[in-house]
């Protein structure tokens, strides 16, 4: 008679129980874009164009880690959003369609 370790085990699953592999897969492929001087020149909570690149289209901030900026750019980044947003210059959040 079997255990349920052993049973586990000869099915290929891990200790847990569970057969997902550790490992990034697909997703470590990405590489992240770095942001230029000349992209971070230009923010300004005045310039709603560029502060755009940093919102989801349903209006979210998008996470340093994605768009590349170092902690302080996206100190920078987050600002020029929450000021332009209470200027009426970057909608809160997108709802509809």
């Amino acid at each position: 008679m079997t255990s349920r370790m052993d049973a586990g085990v000869d099915e290929g699953l891990d200790r847990d129980g569970d057969d997902r592999r550790g490992g990034k897969g697909a997703r470590g492929a990405a590489r992240r874009k770095l942001l230029s001087d000349e992209i971070f020149s230009k923010i300004d909570y005045k310039n709603p164009q560029v502060l755009r690149s940093f919102v989801t289209d349903r209006g979210k901030m998008i996470p340093r880690r994605i768009t590349g900026a170092s902690a302080r750019q996206q100190r920078v980044i987050s600002t020029a959003i929450r000021r332009a947003r209470m200027l009426a210059l970057l909608p809160f959040s997108v709802t509809g369609d």
